[in-house]
């Protein structure tokens, strides 16, 4: 049985390649267009904001008298030198939020995914198991477990930011083993979830398997860091963490063994 962090990383890389097989591709397209809708959205909110902006303090700027009308680009200079920096910024918003409101947003379809993986992974027939209007039943409850995981994992960044901080190198290592921890359990979660664990039977299984767990985690924050790419990150993640239950901490179905499984 794998038991070092490379073995847990190639899980994510097989959820990667899992999440383009028919059955399972809607369960990725509809969180994911959704997301997409959302940012794009909250851009064109954000433009149209700050071209009224810049309006408005272009209209506070002293009118220059007729023989200094020459140095009217300094107005336009305003807008040179403001519209790069909202660019920037509205790209790091996408960059480091579109992973926290994608696992907000596909909470309750992860569920699903992370049930038809399973099933997937252990023989057993896609079109059984839950259904759409099922998991849209689920939503209030996927989204307060989701708003639970945020809290534990606030929690606990705030001492590790601090020794992040504090402490040369070992600091910066707890950190990104801290994130791995989080992220491992973010989307192990909902297979185990699916099961019926409890959140701190969630966090002991884990423990009993730390370099799977967290070279699972590394791998997937590792992914989130990558532009475009990180908008794959949650499917295959999820789908990645319910081959790594169903392989390495769950017990077979008594639909279908796991080795039986087509993905072997």
């Amino acid at each position: 049985m794998a038991v070092n962090p490379v073995s847990g990383a190639s899980y994510l890389l097989a959820g990667l390649r899992l999440i383009t097989r028919p059955g399972l591709r809607r369960f990725v397209a509809i969180p994911l267009g959704i997301n997409i809708l959302v940012f794009s959205a909250a851009i064109y909110w954000g433009v149209s904001l700050f071209e009224g902006l810049i309006a408005w303090l272009q209209s506070r700027l002293p009118r220059l008298p007729d023989w200094l009308s020459w140095l009217s680009w300094l107005e336009q200079g305003l807008e040179w030198v403001l519209w790069p920096l909202f660019i920037m910024l509205a790209a790091l918003l996408v960059f480091y939020g579109f992973t926290l409101v994608a696992n907000l947003i596909g909470a309750p379809f992860n569920g699903l995914l992370a049930e038809k993986v399973e099933r997937l992974a252990r023989g057993a027939p896609l079109d059984k198991g839950l259904s759409m209007g099922q998991v849209l039943t689920e939503l209030a409850p996927a989204l307060l477990d989701e708003f639970r995981k945020i809290l534990y994992a606030l929690l606990w960044a705030v001492p590790f930011l601090i020794l992040s901080l504090v402490i040369p190198l070992v600091g910066p290592l707890l950190w990104f083993l801290f994130t791995a921890w989080i992220l491992a359990l973010e989307y192990l979660d909902y297979p185990m979830g699916n099961q019926g664990l409890k959140f701190r039977e969630m966090r002991q299984r884990l423990r009993q398997r730390p370099a799977l767990s967290l070279g699972f985690g590394a791998a997937t924050g590792l992914m989130t860091l990558i532009p475009l790419v990180n908008f794959l990150a949650m499917p295959s993640a999820v789908a990645g963490a319910t081959l790594l239950w169903v392989r390495e901490f769950g017990e077979p179905s008594s639909e279908a063994e796991v080795g039986a499984s087509p993905l072997r």
